[in-house]
Formats: C-alpha cells, sequence, structure tokens
C-alpha cells in the first residue's frame, strides 16, 4: 500500500510537471495555483479510496467527485449548498464558462490574463487528466499509457503560440514522465526481489543494470532529440495560430528570427486580443514625410472559409528585387493623386511575420531577401524570419480617389480572376435580402459600395463596443447585422461579406492607426492603434480602402479625411460634383439621406430570421448526451457479439443435427441402403457439433459455471449433472450435447440418433439463469465474461507478437553495435 501510495504521489506531480509549457500561455501564475489544489484534491480522494481498499471504479469515482467539489470551490456560481456542495446551477454556471471559452479563445491573444473561462477550461482539463494517470499509473498498472493524456496538455502551447516556445518548460514536463516511469519500475523491483547484471550478479535497487542504464540512456536521447528537432528545423517552432506579440509577463518572445507561416496567422484572433488587454504597450515608432498619412498596414485576409475570412499564404519575390511603382502601371489616372513619400519604421514590440508598410511601397531598406512581397495582398512577409526588433525604411505612394473617378471605373467582367476570387462568398438569405434592397437602382459599383458602406451609420442603429461576439463566420455576420454592436473587425469583416454579395471584390486589411501619440512627423503605435477595414478593387484603379467603424471610437481614424468614403455620422454632410463622361451624377449616390434612414423592416427579418437565435443557451448538455450514448453503445458490444454469436452456432446446431441424423442407421428397414455421407459433408457436420459445444462452453462462462478443459465432454455433462447444476430435462440435455461432442471429436461414425441441439442449448441455458442469482444474470446479458475473457486473450496474443518482432528486430540491431563491431575487429 506505502508503494500505491508513493506512485499516486509521483502521478500528481508528474501530472503537474506535465502542465508546465502552459506557462508560456498565461501573463500570470493563477492558472498554475488552481491546478495545484485541483491535483492535490484529486491525488488525495485517490489515497484515500486506496487505503480502505476500494475496487477501481470506485476510486474513479472519488477522484472525479474530487474534481467536481474543487471546481466548485475555484469557480462557485453563488447557488452551492453549504456554500461548497455543487447543485444544478453550479453544472449551468460550468456550462456557461465552456461556451464562453470558445469565444474567449478567439478574442484574447497569447500570453492571456486571467479569464475565468479560459482558467476553467484549463483547470478541468489538467484535473481530468491527472484522474486518468492515476488510474493508468496505479489502478492499471500502466504508466507508459500515462504519457498520452499527458502528451494532451503538453502539446497545448505549439498549437497556440506564433513563437518557438522555450524548451524549458517542455523538458520539465518530459522529467516528469520520465520519473513516474522510473518509480513504476522500482516499485515493481521491490515487489519481486532481487535484479541481476548480465553476468548473474545481484544488485541494489539503484545500481545501475545494463539493462536498465541502456534504458534511460534511450529515453534521454529521445527526450534531447524532441526538444532538440524542432529548434534546428525551420518552420516547425511556429505555432498553429498566431498572435501579434508575445511580450508581456515576464513570458519570452520565443527564438529570434522565426516566424510564423503567413498563411496560419490568426489575424481576427490576434486584433481582438490586443484590443481587449488592459495594458497599453508602445508596438510600432514610425517616421514620415506625409504629412496625413493613411493607415498603416501588414496583412489582410482575403479567403472566405467556413469560419469566415482568413488569410491566404502569399506568394512573392525578394524585396531587394524591387517593386512594382503604381505610377508606371499603366492604370488611368484622371481623378487619381499619387505622391510619393518616405518613412522609417522601428519595431518595438511587435512579432509577426510581416513588415507593417503603406499601401503600395515601392523600394524597402535595410531588409535582406529573406521578405518577400507579395504585389495582389501588398504585404511584405517572411516564411522564416519575424519582424522582432527590426528598423527599416521604404519609399512608397500615396493615392487619393476622386468619388468622379471610382464612379466612372468599369465593372469586372464575370469571368475575371479578381472578380471570381475576391466575390466568394457563402449564401446567407437575410444578407443577400439587405444587399439587394440597399443596391437596388444603384447604376455602378462605386455607388453600390457606397449604399453599403453608408448603411454602417449612427442612423441605422450601427454603435462601437468591444465586448461583443466575433463576426466572422455566416451566423455571426447575421447577428451583428442584427444586434448592430462591434468593433472594427466586426465592421470590416461585415462590409467586405455584403461588398462580395454585390458582385464586388473586396477583403480585410489589418494595420494600425495613426493613434494619437505624435511628435512632430513621429508617431508611436501601441495596441490599442490596432484596426481593421475593408478594401474594395475598383477595375483600372486597383484595391481602394473603406473605413465603416464609428471614427468618433477610433483614435487616429482617417475616415474623415476621404472624400471617397467620408464619415457618414460626421454632422456636416460631404457632397461631390457631378461626374463626367459616362459616368452618373455621384452627388446622389454620395449623399447618405436616402440609404442612411434606418431600415426597419430589414432588420426585423433578420431578427426573425430562421436559426438565429439570441440566446441559445449552453450547448455542453448535448455534449453531455452524445458521450452519453456513445459510452452505452460501447458498453453493448459485448453483448450484441454474444448475441450474434449465439444465434449463428444455434443455426450450425441445427445443421449438425439434421447430417448427424441422416446419418444414423439404426432405423434404417431391411434392404434400403444405408445414407452415408460425404467425406466434406461429414467434416462440416463435426464442425457445426463443434459450434453446439462451444456455445455449451460459453454459456457455463457467462454463468460462472467451472470449466475444466481436461476433461472429456462426457466427463463435464456427468459432473453437471451430478452437481444439481442441470436436472430433469436440462440434465438430459448436458448429456446429449456431451454424446455429440465426443462422437464427433473421437467416433468414426456419427451419433446415431436425432439430435435436437439448439433446443439442448436453449434448455442448458434457462437453467444455469433460474439458479443464477441477479447480479451474474445482469452480468452475462450485458457484459459476457466469455466475450471479455477472447477478447483479452486476443490482445494479450498480439501484445505477445509484437514483443516478439520487437525482440527480434532488436536482435538483429544488435549485431550492428558498435561495441560487437569493434569487438570482432579486435580479436581479429
Amino acid at each position: 500500500m506505502r508503494g500505491r501510495r508513493h506512485l499516486g504521489f509521483v502521478a500528481a506531480v508528474a501530472t503537474l510537471l506535465a502542465a508546465a509549457p502552459l506557462s508560456a500561455i498565461y501573463e500570470r501564475w493563477t492558472w498554475l495555483v488552481q491546478c495545484v489544489v485541483l491535483v492535490g484534491l484529486v491525488a488525495g480522494a485517490a489515497t484515500l479510496a486506496r487505503w480502505w481498499r476500494a475496487p477501481i471504479w470506485a476510486q474513479a469515482v472519488s477522484m472525479a467527485g474530487a474534481l467536481l467539489f474543487g471546481l466548485t470551490w475555484i469557480f462557485p456560481s453563488g447557488d452551492e449548498l453549504l456554500g461548497l456542495l455543487p447543485t444544478p446551477g453550479t453544472l449551468r454556471h460550468f456550462g456557461a464558462l465552456v461556451s464562453a471559452s470558445a469565444q474567449d479563445m478567439r478574442s484574447y491573444g497569447v500570453p492571456v490574463e486571467d479569464v475565468d473561462s479560459l482558467l476553467f477550461i484549463t483547470s478541468l482539463g489538467v484535473g481530468a487528466v491527472a484522474v486518468v494517470v492515476d488510474l493508468l499509473t496505479v489502478g492499471l498498472r500502466r504508466p507508459a499509457l500515462a504519457g498520452l493524456p499527458m502528451l494532451a496538455i503538453y502539446s497545448v502551447p505549439v498549437a497556440v503560440h506564433v513563437e518557438s516556445v522555450s524548451a524549458i518548460p517542455f523538458v520539465v514536463g518530459a522529467a516528469g514522465f520520465l520519473w513516474l516511469l522510473a518509480a513504476d519500475n522500482v516499485d515493481r523491483v521491490r515487489h519481486f526481489g532481487r535484479r541481476f547484471t548480465g553476468d548473474g550478479r545481484d544488485v541494489d535497487v539503484w545500481e545501475p543494470s545494463p539493462l536498465a542504464a541502456a534504458g534511460r540512456r534511450l529515453a534521454v536521447i529521445g527526450v534531447v532529440v524532441a526538444v532538440a528537432l524542432p529548434l534546428a528545423v525551420p518552420g516547425m517552432t511556429s505555432g498553429l495560430l498566431s498572435q501579434l506579440n508575445s511580450g508581456g509577463g515576464g513570458q519570452g518572445n520565443g527564438v529570434g528570427g522565426q516566424g510564423g507561416s503567413p498563411g496560419r496567422v490568426n489575424l481576427f484572433a490576434a486584433l481582438s486580443g490586443e484590443l481587449n488587454r488592459s495594458e497599453i504597450r508602445d508596438m510600432i515608432k514610425v517616421t514620415t514625410d506625409d504629412p496625413n498619412p493613411f493607415y498603416l498596414r501588414f496583412a489582410v485576409a482575403d479567403d472566405i472559409r467556413r469560419t469566415g475570412f482568413a488569410p491566404r499564404t502569399p506568394s512573392g519575390t525578394p524585396v531587394t528585387r524591387g517593386m512594382v511603382d503604381p505610377r508606371n502601371s499603366g492604370r488611368a489616372s484622371s481623378g487619381i493623386t499619387r505622391t510619393p513619400h518616405q518613412a522609417n519604421v522601428e519595431i518595438l514590440d511587435f512579432t509577426m511575420p510581416f513588415l507593417p508598410v503603406y499601401a503600395e511601397p515601392v523600394t524597402m531598406r535595410d531588409v535582406d531577401g529573406n521578405w518577400l512581397y507579395d504585389e495582389g495582398m501588398q504585404v511584405v512577409f517572411s516564411n522564416r524570419a519575424s519582424s522582432k526588433g527590426r528598423k527599416y525604411s521604404f519609399d512608397y505612394v500615396r493615392s487619393d480617389y476622386s468619388p468622379q473617378a471610382l464612379a466612372a471605373a468599369s465593372t469586372l467582367p464575370p469571368e475575371h480572376s479578381l472578380r471570381q476570387l475576391y466575390t466568394r462568398v457563402d449564401d446567407v438569405r437575410e444578407v443577400d435580402e439587405l444587399v439587394e434592397r440597399l443596391t437596388r437602382n444603384k447604376r455602378n459599383d462605386y455607388e453600390r459600395v457606397r449604399a453599403i458602406f453608408d448603411y454602417f451609420s449612427r442612423d441605422n442603429g450601427f454603435s462601437y463596443s468591444l465586448s461583443t461576439q466575433g463576426g466572422v463566420s455566416g451566423q455571426d455576420i447575421v447577428n451583428f447585422l442584427t444586434n448592430k454592436v462591434g468593433f472594427c473587425q466586426q465592421y470590416a469583416a461585415a462590409m467586405a461579406w455584403l461588398v462580395r454579395a454585390a458582385d464586388i471584390p473586396a477583403r480585410v486589411a489589418f494595420g494600425f492607426t495613426n493613434g494619437t501619440n505624435r511628435q512632430e512627423n513621429t508617431y508611436t503605435l501601441t495596441n490599442l492603434n490596432l484596426h481593421a477595414w475593408t478594401e474594395v478593387f475598383f477595375n483600372d484603379i486597383g484595391w481602394v480602402p473603406f473605413d465603416p467603424t464609428p471614427a468618433s471610437s477610433i483614435p487616429g481614424s482617417a475616415r474623415s479625411r476621404t472624400s471617397w468614403a467620408p464619415d457618414v455620422d460626421a454632422p456636416d454632410p460631404v457632397t461631390t460634383a457631378p461626374t463626367t463622361g459616362e459616368g452618373p451624377d455621384t452627388e446622389a449616390s454620395a449623399d447618405p439621406t436616402e440609404d442612411n434612414t434606418p431600415i426597419k423592416d430589414v432588420d426585423e427579418n433578420l431578427g426573425d430570421a430562421a436559426g438565429v437565435a439570441p440566446d441559445s443557451g449552453p450547448t455542453w448538455p448535448l455534449w453531455v448526451v452524445a458521450g452519453v450514448l456513445l459510452l452505452v453503445l460501447l458498453l453493448s458490444l459485448p453483448a450484441l457479439r454474444r448475441a450474434l454469436l449465439r444465434r449463428r452456432r444455434q443455426v450450425r446446431a441445427a445443421a449438425a443435427a439434421g447430417a448427424l441424423a441422416s446419418a444414423a442407421d439404426g432405423d434404417a428397414p431391411p434392404g434400403v441402403a444405408r445414407v452415408v455421407l460425404s467425406d466434406s459433408e461429414l467434416a462440416r457436420a463435426r464442425a457445426d457439433a463443434h459450434a453446439a459445444w462451444d456455445e455449451f462452453v460459453d454459456t457455463l462462462v457467462d454463468f460462472r459455471i467451472r470449466v475444466d478443459p481436461t476433461e472429456t465432454p462426457r466427463a463435464t455433462a456427468d459432473r453437471l449433472v451430478a452437481e444439481g447444476l442441470t436436472v430433469g430435462p436440462a440434465g438430459d440435455a448436458v448429456r446429449l450435447l456431451g454424446r455429440v461432442e465426443e462422437r464427433a471429436r473421437y467416433a468414426r461414425e456419427p451419433l446415431r440418433q436425432h439430435a435436437p441441439l439448439g433446443e439442448a442449448l436453449r434448455a442448458v441455458r434457462r437453467a444455469l439463469s433460474t439458479r443464477a442469482d441477479r447480479r451474474t444474470r445482469i452480468v452475462a446479458a450485458t457484459l459476457p465474461p466469455s466475450v471479455l475473457s477472447r477478447w483479452r486473450a486476443a490482445v494479450m496474443d498480439v501484445s505477445a507478437g509484437v514483443v516478439g518482432r520487437s525482440g527480434r528486430i532488436r536482435e538483429r540491431l544488435t549485431r550492428w553495435n558498435p561495441r560487437r563491431v569493434l569487438a570482432g575487429r579486435a580479436s581479429r
């Protein structure tokens, strides 16, 4: 018992050590304190259960109860009994935390602050892993399998962190797993007795033997390779999700110069995570000779997916080879002013595989060939480097557009590649109806875009707030257009969605506003200046920015300075002169009076749309029901297997009875030839008789009747009758089964009498079921021991085969052992 207590303690500590990499996700150590409390409660409950010699299922129940008690204590809902005992209100509170965690994972960047929903998910996950590790290590004595649940929490930082995580926490977690294996090995050796070396000398528990030393060396080498390989191979150090920076809270930013893949950056999660931070950090310092620069941009999201807008993987040429000057592109320039400017950028606290630049850069300086420029996206990116700590300068072109020039732009043909790519969007009935209403009677693309742009106004009920759900998926856009509350990413994604629904190319751009911290021509941009806006493509002009977010809520917004996309909430309306040529009269299209009137019937349709529920409630009950159904299905597999096997054997038993009866010659009249079975028919009849006997033996096993494999079938039948287990018709049925099996095994001739074996099997089963207690009958029906023992034997056979094959492989590998090769050469 003391050894088990020791293993339980090691299992608990190893679980906490495996969770060490989570330190790269959180700013503070609140999560660790909560996990220590929960794992301690789980380990204490397991120790008490084993002290009372409770079975494994009771240990699991006690640990689960301790975990529930700890979660109730740390995350109370206020409805607990005596302040500690959980109630249905507590479970509903837990479900709400789980539901909120899904949104918070998208809303917060790494490292995150202490958010209750995320702390609850972390504590629940680590506590559940502690339960499984304890059961596998102490209850089932399979510590190697405990590495799988430990790996679940061990690998979380790799999946969510932008940069390579420090190797130290992973080494700590690996050391915990190795300690668990070593503690189990020492405990087994102490129970076994003494160990011996290869030459037969017995050694102490902690004295190394050749086999143990080889195992430790292999374990150490495996851990070193697992830690060193991601550091050596480019691209393996980046996480699956990325964010705008990884500093703060004392956490490192990873290995310098290792950037994430640009196509895997979750820009929406990164943006909302930075805007939700309570601290303000200086991220970029930019100096430009442009007196009123537009937004500094670094990425775009132009690929529409099931979950909303996402960035495509950019492709381009090294910036050292030069860039295209838009002034020499040959595009129409009437009504468009392009002014050259120069800027210097210093990265203070910004880690991304992108370099922030103003739109339409022409040349880059102090940047090597690892950085590429995608002309279509207008982004500077790298697959191997990071923007962290860089200083560079570039020349760019500032473009200003007149409404007349945009109105005169022709519509892209349907077969144009840009239109096919950037108008792709899911069909949402409510959105399509709104776009059709807004763009009705509009004469060109610019009028249609302005109608959509002007719709996001205060007159139509839109307002700015950070505390709202994301609006980057199909359902979210309907919710946003219904609630009309959000921040820049909701406004930019919604406008891009509506513009695409109007068959006009659009995308979402990410960058920084000018902010309010300005000293002469130098702007210091913080995490609160991060911003998203919409870019619309006009034929022969290019990508034109539109910022639908309310300007009054965005420090440094350039919305009021753009004549083609003015602030519709400004007190003074912006008017434009009529267009010339074939373009329409843009004064009416630029006037927001008509399109800014509240469209009540559209919003009511959105609010009453099928499938849109303001409060759908937590989804965890559905997961619980699905889990229960899956568990019931798994538990019913043995009973289903037993029922199918019994049915098949009874069919074969009936076939055997008919075949053997037809072969009997006792009743053949004189002068009539005896029926003789062919060899194949006789072999099949014998096999069917064996199937009837196998069913009889499995029935005995199911009802926990002793089966002696050394007895003959007749001896087994006589013993069951003598012990009073089968009497009357059941006794006759047992003797019949014994005689048939005995004749099928040993006799040349089959049994010369009719043999109703199917009825005999059913009679025996009824008799045994009548004599058995309730628990035995339930187990025989739901979890038949015959099936479980057969599956257990199959698993053991497979394991033995794997061990045997691995032993043969190891034996072949030892032939190439350097020590043996050198010894062989020395002997020669």
